[in-house]
This record gives C-alpha cells, sequence and structure tokens, in this order.
C-alpha cells in the first residue's frame, strides 16, 4: 500500500486533462472506466480539444466533456482571453477533488496550480520540467519508454493508489444511436449485412504511416476474388481523399468506397459492423479496437508495443529493419518508409485469413 496513496472515499469531482490527438484522447478512455469502478460516488469530467471530443462523447463513466478549441489562437488577444476565462470558471466551479494531467502540455500544470485540488496526478518528465511541473502536482511517477501508452495512462491511477483490473483495461467509444441508424442505413442501400465486409482504412493523418496505392488496390483486387465485400474510408482531408481515389482508379471492380463521408461517430459504427479492420497505425485502427473488431495493422516508422491495437483480436504486420520504429516521417525524410512499404501483399491477405479463421 502506497503511504501517499488518495483515498478514494474523500474524492467527489475529477478532472482528466488530456490535450493531444484523436487516437491519444481515446487511449486515455479506459482511465474513466477504472476511475468510476474504484471510486463510483466520483463525478468525472475530461477536457480534451474541441476537435477531439467525439473519442469521449457518451462514454459511460463521463459526467462532461469540457473542450478548448485550436481554432481561439486565430482570433485577437481580447477573445482569446475571453475563451480561456469563461473555460476556467467552467472549471472552477466544478471545485475538483482530483486531478489527472495525461500530457506533457504546460497549460495542465498551469490548469492544476490554478485550482489547487486537494491532489494531482502527472507522469515526471525530469529532463523536461522545473519548478512549475514539481510545484502543480502532488504526485508524479515515472513511465518506461517502451509500454503500451494505455497502460502508461493507467500508470497515473496506480500512482495514486488504484491498481486496474485486468477486466476493466479496455477501449470504450459510444458511436451513438444516430450515427448507427445512419450507418445501417448505409449499408443496406450498398446490399451489405452486418459483419458481411471488411473495412479498409489505408491511410493515417501522416502519410508516411501508409503502405503504397498499388498494393492496396492489388489487395482489394484479391479480397474481392476471394468473395469478399470491401469498404474503403479515408478521412475528408484532400491528401487522403486523393490516395483513396489513386487506389479505387486502379481496381477493375467497384469498391464501395466512403472515403470523407462519414463523421468520426459515423466511422466507430462502420468498424463495428466490419467482420474485419485492415489499415496502419491511425485513429481507425484504433477505434476499431475499441468497438472489438479484429484487426490486421501494418506498422513501420511508429511503435506497435506503444501504439499497437489494444485488447481486441490482432495481428501487427512489421519488417525487421534495424532502424525501426525511427519515428521519422519516411526514409530520409523522404515521406516514404521502406519497412512498411516493403510488406507484401501475400503477407496481409495470410493475416487478413487468419482473422477471419479465428473469428
Amino acid at each position: 500500500m502506497l503511504k501517499d496513496a488518495v483515498d478514494l472515499s474523500t474524492l467527489h469531482r475529477v478532472l482528466v486533462v488530456k490535450l493531444r490527438h484523436l487516437g491519444d484522447v481515446l487511449l486515455t478512455s479506459p482511465v474513466f472506466t477504472v476511475l468510476k469502478n474504484h471510486a463510483p460516488q466520483v463525478e468525472i469530467d475530461a477536457l480534451v480539444y474541441r476537435d477531439t471530443e467525439p473519442m469521449l462523447s457518451g462514454h459511460p463513466a463521463i459526467a462532461n466533456v469540457f473542450t478548448i478549441d485550436r481554432a481561439w489562437k486565430q482570433e485577437d488577444w481580447t477573445a482569446q482571453m475571453a475563451h480561456e476565462w469563461r473555460l476556467f470558471r467552467a472549471l472552477r466551479a466544478r471545485h475538483y477533488d482530483l486531478i489527472v494531467h495525461l500530457t506533457e502540455k504546460s497549460r495542465g500544470a498551469v490548469i492544476s496550480l490554478l485550482l489547487k485540488p486537494p491532489y494531482s496526478v502527472a507522469r515526471d518528465y525530469p529532463a523536461k520540467r522545473g519548478r512549475l511541473w514539481r510545484n502543480s502536482f502532488t504526485h508524479l511517477y515515472r513511465a518506461p519508454d517502451q509500454r503500451h501508452t494505455v497502460e502508461m495512462h493507467l500508470d497515473a491511477l496506480r500512482r495514486i493508489g488504484i491498481q486496474p483490473r485486468a477486466d476493466e483495461r479496455r477501449l470504450t467509444l459510444v458511436p451513438g444511436a444516430e450515427a448507427e441508424r445512419s450507418v445501417r442505413e448505409l449499408l443496406a442501400r450498398h446490399g451489405l449485412a452486418s459483419k458481411g465486409f471488411i473495412h479498409l482504412h489505408p491511410t493515417s493523418r501522416w502519410m508516411f504511416k501508409s503502405w503504397t496505392t498499388e498494393k492496396n488496390a492489388a489487395l482489394i483486387t484479391a479480397l474481392q476474388e476471394a468473395g469478399e465485400s470491401v469498404v474503403l474510408t479515408a478521412a475528408p482531408s484532400e491528401p487522403e481523399l486523393q490516395y483513396a481515389a489513386r487506389i479505387t482508379a486502379r481496381l477493375k471492380k467497384p469498391v464501395v468506397d466512403l472515403s470523407g463521408k462519414l463523421n468520426l461517430k459515423q466511422l466507430a459504427a462502420l468498424t463495428a459492423q466490419a467482420k474485419c479492420f485492415v489499415g496502419v497505425d491511425s485513429v481507425p485502427m484504433h477505434i476499431a479496437a475499441a468497438v472489438q473488431t479484429p484487426c490486421v495493422a501494418m506498422f513501420g516508422p511508429s511503435n506497435e508495443l506503444i501504439w499497437g491495437p489494444w485488447q481486441v483480436r490482432h495481428r501487427v504486420l512489421t519488417l525487421p529493419y534495424s532502424c525501426r520504429p525511427c519515428g521519422q516521417d519516411g526514409c530520409g525524410n523522404s515521406k516514404i518508409s521502406e519497412c512498411l512499404t516493403g510488406i507484401t501483399v501475400e503477407e496481409v491477405l495470410s493475416a487478413v485469413r487468419q482473422i477471419l479463421a479465428s473469428a
């Protein structure tokens, strides 16, 4: 038992801060589940960037999701301060007993200092943080580099005396009734049944994490020839839409192409209906894990030990390059990662077959 463990019975309201990207935010979802399970009396709020709110909205353990709009920075100083003041007043009115800060962002430290909760916890960054960081939190913890992001988040709870059970660490993402209804109608229009198709999302917001358009097209063709239906998706950004278009241009048989046509909740609802997800290290891969759709994921410059599919049946494909995972934007900063593009179509097909056979 930790000498400085927090008495959970004294907690009434908790704020969890995660100001990062979509996938990072989704990977915090077990923190809310574990907190609520171990201290069911608490109200747990989240503070995230506005564009990442869909990753947590609807989570049964979350009372409120407060947001910061990245667009505030584009407004004049007076408007920015007005936004910040409204947010601070809303947070202060909640009278938090505990703040859990899950990034290296200084904003979380400042919020903790200003709100003055009895308890606050964050990861220790001795090489990056000075007195401000140390004085902002009552509890600090260290995390090893080679540890899955979910477990690093849960280390914040371990530091204050909560030991998560294995059965409560699963990701949670709630598509919602409206998204589920619209996706059912969409699938019906294309003649697709639930668990009757493979979902392929070949892109990432970081394009150096993507395979090749030629191999994606060959994969779709091979799956179609094997009698499988494939649904192709991509984010509505121009680079990803162009990438998807280059794939479909190589196909002899049409594919159900929903690229750019789904919001995040609809994407989750679609993935939940697929019998298998195929893609790369990306938000949709984490979404597939959250909705418990088996995954085939290709990893190149990013680290599957830190970012791999979490607590879902999966196959991860990598190549034994001595330099990976390097985290660089392609070999020689070329935007092309040979440790990823070298994965063969047959290797991916074999992984898909294994996933489908083990269903």
